[in-house]
């Protein structure tokens, strides 16, 4: 009945780029004889055509149909089974296809989006939707703690809006719209299958109303994100985070943390709204209204509502454990292999209403096979616990023997033992957490506040991204907690009498008898071996998830790749362990005597912190404020003195395998640029090593040195605009380039290029890096090296009025 039903029809699938749609869209194109698939999807930058192309039939669901048709013979005799591979009833015949043929000839994409008015439809693809013979409504925003208004204009609007293009266009179709079976709140006991407005459940609350409050707080968050309060606790928490990362990128993480504050605040407002009347979050609450607006603007067009529990991997189809992105379970059970979750809060009785994905097409696919019935809409459920029942205990028992005996391994390639729940109350558990993550952020706070690099920082970087790690944790608890404890039994009258009405073929093909489900074969079997995939766990000592190489080798070949245009070097703590400072204090000590070095040191050691803090809060304004020191200072004698710091200071903290990355570099073709604050006569003898160097200047008259720079000194953003320039010159692609640096001062150079390393990193670009895996390099000085306790230089044999007037000016 399926099959000959849906053959040669036109059916429209909006969100077809998610989970469902994707789905939905592979079973048609496998199972369903020559039917056409318009697929709704939001534009983006690509356009719905590359959209659909890239992250719809690319995707490893429609493997099968790829095989299959790569095996299909080149051409066969008029009326065999490959010339007419999609089985078209009406006759007609295709010459063997490749997929993509196949599927450029049965899919068309359209550009809509389901959070506008009109879907944003031109008048092509309005015509089109209009003629579909069923439209299947998928696309929501199922995050759990979406913001409020994002999920009104989705998920409540969203099906009104599709309602209403098809009803402007007088359309016949048959509008299926998913919604879930949480729309039936916290509640206990029976759910039946009937529409919201048929429940005594929140009867007085007007979806127009609620539409209109949250654009409100929308607007008002946006608001007193702006007050200069905000604003100024805002720039306190970029600094914070980047450092003196330089205005430019101050800014825009500024920006970047407003717009996360307001997205915030309405994910609170949804959360605090969806609580007040008894739903477990925002997604749950919005789709209830969803289905009362729905009922209420659909005029003549015939509606069915299918509502899913929660969609898990397939059982079967388009093969065992597929999964599209994480689903509601698996950040929770990631959590917990890793060690992360020591409690969780639920009830081990209750039941965790669990559906596989397939099961769900297969419903949806028989609903648009039976078509629209009166009175409508009408409402069937697709779930397990009143037939097949997952108890929240059992699955908790199956989860921790899988991982007993397959467990998640540690950064020192440590197996990491599974915790015992003992299903305690949210709160407890929010407690406990809460109180983990106080803790961090103190030892947090001291460490960020202390001068650490390198390996030293990363154990910072560490204690971190555990602090996250817990954050991560308390959001689980708090947007899935309410699951865990659901005690909501949902009805399946009407999928079971939809079930009874399939023929043997339609059972064999198109199956959601929820009841043949083996749990334990589904969650051993199935779907923790593809979840611990799909979250690439390290399921083995060694390297990490699945791979031969480590990740450190990987980046650290693609940065050496021949195809790399450029690679550019910050110097201090990335390639020497000196900086302006210690080349300072070598050169203006050169001349001087005992009781004069003294002196010196004294003085340089009282001024330590002042120089601290300003270098933290700007480093340009700190090189310029420090280089005037170098005023009055004899040129030829601080060049005849640079050419000797080399092999006593610069080279005698200089870092081997820096300067080993370097020759490969030149090895492997690609061009090498030193961009440093440093003074360029203090780096002179550097330039054999690179191919350009690009350094701040000092101006000098009557052979001295001015002590004033002649132009902005190549720090921060400025560091950023010098790269930019220089590819510019040399026809050089960023995207194509390595950059090596140290500090966030460095971050605008970092992030402009495609292979940022981080070198011996302090505390916040250590944090930086591992959250955005970028390769972190560990550069030391050589082993035996000379460790001097003070950078002074071996005493000259001239001394002359202007290098001691050098020491004197510090």
């Amino acid at each position: 009945m399926i099959v000959e039903s849906l053959a040669g029809k036109r059916v429209a699938i909006t969100g077809a780029t998610g989970f469902l749609g994707t789905a939905l869209t592979e079973r048609l194109l496998r199972r369903v004889p020559d039917c056409e698939l318009v697929l709704v999807v939001r534009p983006g930058r690509r356009g719905a055509d590359q959209r659909v192309q890239r992250d719809v039939l690319r995707n490893d669901a429609f493997d099968q149909l790829r095989r299959q048709a790569a095996e299909s013979p080149a051409s066969n005799p008029a009326g065999s089974p490959a010339s007419n591979p999609a089985g078209s009833p009406d006759g007609e015949t295709y010459d063997a296809e490749t997929y993509e043929e196949m599927t450029a000839r049965r899919v068309t994409a359209v550009a809509g989006d389901v959070a506008v008015d009109g879907l944003g439809l031109d008048d092509e693809g309005r015509a089109l939707l209009a003629s579909c013979d069923i439209v299947i409504h998928a696309a929501a925003t199922v995050n759990f703690d979406s913001a409020l208004d994002d999920a009104v204009e989705v998920n409540l609007l969203g099906p009104s809006r599709v309602a209403a293009v098809l009803a402007e266009a007088d359309s016949k179709a048959h509008l299926i719209a998913v919604s879930t079976c949480y729309v039936a709140g916290s509640r206990r006991g029976a759910a039946p299958e009937e529409l919201v407005d048929d429940s005594p459940f929140f009867t007085d609350v007007d979806w127009r109303d609620e539409v209109a409050s949250a654009r409100r707080a929308r607007r008002d968050a946006e608001q007193a994100s702006r007050s200069p309060e905000r604003l100024a606790s805002l720039s306190t928490q970029a600094r914070r985070e980047l450092g003196a990362a330089g205005i430019p990128a101050l800014s825009e993480k500024v920006e970047s943390l407003r717009r996360r504050w307001v997205d915030e605040q309405l994910t609170q407002a949804g959360r605090a709204r969806a609580s007040s009347l008894g739903f477990p979050d925002a997604y749950a609450f919005t789709k209830a209204l969803g289905e009362r607006a729905l009922a209420e603007t659909r005029g003549d067009i015939a509606v069915s509502i299918v509502r899913p529990s929660i969609i898990e991997s397939a059982l079967a189809e388009p093969r065992p454990g597929w999964i599209r992105g994480f689903r509601m379970a698996e950040p929770v059970i990631a959590a917990y292999a890793r060690g992360l979750l020591k409690e969780f809060p639920g009830v081990p009785e209750g039941i965790i209403d669990v559906i596989p994905v397939d099961l769900v097409v297969s419903a949806i696919l028989a609903v648009a096979a039976r078509g629209p019935v009166d009175p409508s809409p009408d409402v069937i459920q697709v779930a397990s616990g009143s037939v097949n029942p997952l108890k929240y205990g059992t699955l908790f028992d199956l989860v921790s023997s899988w991982f007993t005996e397959h467990p998640v391994y540690d950064e020192h390639n440590q197996p990491i033992p599974v915790p015992r729940w003992s299903f305690p109350g949210r709160g407890r558990v929010a407690r406990q957490l809460q109180r983990a993550q106080k803790s961090l952020e103190s030892a947090d706070r001291v460490l960020s506040s202390l001068p650490l690099r390198g390996r030293h920082a990363l154990m910072s970087a560490g204690l971190e991204e555990r602090r996250q790690q817990l954050g991560r944790a308390s959001e689980y608890v708090e947007l899935y907690g309410s699951y865990a404890e659901c005690e909501a039994i949902y009805q399946l009258d009407r999928l079971t009498e939809l079930w009874r009405s399939l023929d043997d073929d339609d059972r064999s093909s198109f199956g959601f008898d929820p009841s043949v489900i083996d749990w334990h074969h589904y969650v051993h079997d199935v779907h923790l071996p593809s979840m611990v995939g799909q979250a690439r766990l390290k399921m083995a000592p060694g390297t990490s998830a699945g791979r031969t190489e480590s990740r450190s080798s990987r980046l650290r070949r693609q940065v050496l790749d021949p195809q790399r245009h450029l690679a550019v070097f910050d110097l201090e703590n990335t390639l020497i362990a000196s900086n302006v400072v210690a080349s300072y204090a070598w050169l203006a000590t050169r001349e001087l005597d005992d009781l004069d070095r003294v002196r010196f040191v004294t003085r340089t050691l009282r001024e330590a912190p002042r120089l601290l803090a300003l270098d933290r809060r700007d480093r340009s304004d700190f090189l310029r404020y420090f280089y005037r020191r170098f005023e009055g200072a004899a040129v030829d004698r601080i060049d005849a003195d640079c050419a000797e710091m080399l092999s006593d200071l610069i080279l005698a903290k200089s870092f081997p395998r820096g300067i080993r990355r370097i020759r490969e570099h030149r090895q492997a073709g690609h061009k090498t640029l030193l961009i440093t604050g440093a003074l360029d006569f203090v780096i002179a003898p550097l330039k054999p090593l690179f191919d350009h160097i690009i350094a701040a200047e000092m101006g000098s008259s009557d052979g001295c040195y001015d002590g004033r720079l002649t132009a902005v000194p190549p720090t921060g953003e400025a560091r950023y605009q010098t790269l930019v320039d220089f590819a510019e010159l040399h026809g050089l692609d960023l995207r194509e380039s390595v950059a090596y640096a140290d500090s966030t001062s460095d971050l605008p150079m970092l992030e402009a290029v495609g292979f940022p390393v981080a070198v011996n990193p302090e505390t916040k670009l250590a944090a930086l890096a591992r959250r955005r895996g970028w390769l972190i390099e560990h550069w030391s000085k050589c082993a035996g090296a000379p460790s001097k306790l003070l950078p002074l230089a071996p005493r000259g044999h001239h001394r002359t009025r202007r290098t001691a007037d050098l020491a004197r000016s510090a």
